[in-house]
């Protein structure tokens, strides 16, 4: 027996011995995993679409002349040389730079983890970090668990649940039935009868049977000790729990957790993370650092990596930033009306500014006229004066009163309007104002609206008045209404209001001689839709620049992912560099290849400086890698 415990002693510390030299070995060499971006053989597909057409394209040089552009592969001796056959198109881009789409990007790095850091006794967990320019964001972790520690980890569990399940939950465990039931059978036999018996007892029986409350008699036959070991128990329930799960298993904040047995082989694992991409936000970078725990120890710390970046290339940068006007037509002539309600005495067409509330009106009229004189960009040329009377009288002699009434407003204001002109010094054209009276005998028209309107007339006095409509004579038509009993009401109520004198100004705008004159201004609706594709907002941007169906709505909508509205519309527009461009990116994703290619080239020789920022556009650097592009864009470059 001595001899087998020495022997699992010596096992015990070579293994501890062989994992300090590992983690010295480790410090010393300066092993660490790294960070990468993806190898092309091993890179995902960027895009796939399934088409049916030879890889050979025929496009066109600036001068109109055909070319063959055919698929480009490596021969055995590493040199590209053109392929030609029928396959599904797959396009692969793995760059530094990477493309943002509707707000967001993806991007990708390898995690390699050489063999010689796993050992089956280790978890290892390394931890990404993303930096913009917003700060410093931990991504999910990426673990590798060795066989033996996760076994300890399951081990520890059990364990816990063991524990666990020794806690008594049935305080009955605790009880001495049959020393209880003894008791009653020799000492309470009258008691004791109730064993078998179904019925309820309640404690005021049980009290005058025992002489003892139910509890006291339980409390007497429980085990102390067993309670309270129990109540040690469970107050210690966190304690052994820290004291067996040393090593929590978690899936929290985790990307993967790899489980090793040994070290056979490095482990790559393909992290991609897609993020939100915020305004004007350019650049990313990826760092990596993590540790080497034995069970709940850090044995080792991994050092950060150095930076990976990533160049974010958006599509918001092709935005046209170029000032948009608004087209308008400014009238040479204009008008303004307004009407007010002055009072005269019965028969009368004296203007009398103490009557009723005719103050009140006079002063509003004088404001107007006041400003339309005052005004620096518009004058007056003439004011029509139209007063009307109420039905009551005979129509002839309201024909009469209604012109007169006009002639004593005209009178009235034509003295102010000359008072008003002299005080503020204003030019002569400005002083020869036309007043024109005309008139309404009865207004009848605006009867008809104050009974719809009314709210006192009933439904039936509404529909009898209506019938009234028909008889053309006016004095025949007011002298049948007097006969109704409701006539009192439009006497009062509503004939006032019939009597009223409007106001029709005419004027034009100062300087002007041609009727109508078109001038441009700043469209400040239309810059923030501009500002929203800069800010990556495309949704926003959409729905601001949709109703200008130009090229900055086909670039919002191409962003955003709209490939057929944006289309539609590139196709519609003047062939620029930068609808060239934007078309050759649609043409790309909808698998329309050769038009793709003879857009972009198209673009590039309007504007050279395309060819870089073709680079940037994984649907473009994808089919110039694919076709061996680069001689052809280096001679128009």
């Amino acid at each position: 027996m001595k001899t087998f415990l020495l022997t699992v002693a010596a096992v015990i510390l070579m293994a501890a011995c062989t994992h300090t030299r590992k983690i010295d070995l480790l410090r010393h060499d300066g092993t660490a995993a790294s960070i990468a971006l993806p190898g092309d053989d091993k890179a995902p597909e960027f895009d796939s679409i399934e088409e049916s057409l030879s890889d050979t394209l025929r496009i066109h040089d600036e001068r109109g002349n055909e070319l063959l552009i055919m698929n480009a592969v490596k021969d055995e001796n590493g040199e590209m040389v053109a392929h030609d056959e029928l396959k599904a198109a797959v396009v692969t881009a793995r760059f530094r730079n990477v493309a943002e789409r509707d707000g967001k990007v993806d991007i990708a790095f390898d995690v390699t983890i050489p063999a010689r850091m796993t050992d089956s006794e280790w978890m290892l967990r390394f931890k990404p970090y993303l930096t913009t320019q917003e700060g410093r964001t931990e991504l999910e972790n990426v673990q590798v668990t060795g066989r033996r520690y996760r076994e300890k980890q399951l081990k520890g569990y059990e364990l816990y649940r063991k524990f666990l399940n020794s806690i008594v939950t049935d305080s009955t465990k605790f009880i001495s039935m049959h020393q209880l039931e003894v008791f009653l059978k020799r000492n309470l036999p009258q008691i004791y009868r109730y064993k078998n018996d179904s019925s309820l007892v309640s404690r005021e029986q049980f009290l005058s049977e025992y002489g003892v409350s139910q509890e006291e008699a339980v409390e007497h036959y429980t085990n102390d000790f067993l309670v309270r070991r129990n109540k040690r128990k469970i107050m210690m329930k966190d304690k052994m729990r820290s004291k067996y799960i040393k090593m929590p298993v978690s899936s929290e904040g985790l990307r993967i957790d790899t489980i090793v047995s040994d070290g056979n082989g490095d482990i790559v694992y393909r992290y991609v993370q897609t993020i939100l991409v915020k305004s004007r936000m350019k650049k990313v970078s990826v760092t990596l650092d993590g540790e080497i725990y034995d069970e709940d120890q850090v044995i080792l710390k991994v050092p950060e990596s150095k930076p990976l970046d990533f160049y974010i290339s958006s599509l918001s940068s092709l935005a046209d930033e170029s000032p948009h006007y608004i087209s308008t037509i400014i009238h040479r002539n204009a008008e303004a009306n307004t009407a007010c309600y002055i009072d005269f005495e019965a028969g009368s067409s004296e203007v009398v500014p103490a009557r009723e509330n005719n103050g009140e009106e006079i002063h509003r009229i004088k404001q107007n006229l006041t400003e339309l004189l005052d005004n620096e960009s518009f004058v007056m040329d003439s004011i029509i004066i139209t007063a009307s009377c109420s039905p009551e009288g005979s129509f002839q002699s309201n024909t009469r009163l209604a012109a007169a009434r006009a002639e004593s407003v005209k009178r009235f204001f034509d003295k102010f309007v000359t008072r008003t002109a002299d005080s503020l010094d204003v030019l002569d054209d400005r002083k020869s104002i036309r007043f024109i009276t005309a008139s309404l005998a009865e207004n009848w028209p605006g009867l008809d609206l104050l009974v719809e309107k009314d709210s006192v007339l009933s439904g039936a006095d509404k529909e009898d008045y209506s019938r009234f409509a028909g008889i053309q004579e006016p004095d025949r038509r007011e002298a049948g209404l007097r006969q109704k009993p409701y006539y009192m009401h439009l006497r009062t109520k509503l004939y006032p209001q019939l009597r009223i004198v409007k106001f029709n100004f005419y004027l034009h705008r100062k300087g002007m001689i041609k009727d109508t004159v078109h001038t441009t201004i700043p469209d400040t609706l239309y810059a923030r839709g501009v500002e929203a594709i800069k800010d990556r907002n495309y949704k926003a941007a959409i729905e601001i620049l949709r109703p200008y169906q130009d090229y900055n709505t086909a670039v919002a909508y191409c962003a955003a992912g709209y490939n057929a509205s944006a289309r539609q519309i590139l196709e519609s527009l003047k062939k620029s560099d930068r609808v060239l461009y934007m078309l050759a990116i649609i043409y790309s994703r909808t698998g329309r290849k050769q038009d793709a290619i003879q857009s972009y080239l198209d673009a590039c020789r309007m504007n050279p400086s395309l060819v870089n920022r073709g680079n940037l556009d994984p649907e473009v650097s994808a089919l110039v890698k694919e076709y061996n592009l680069q001689e052809l864009l280096f001679n128009i470059y």
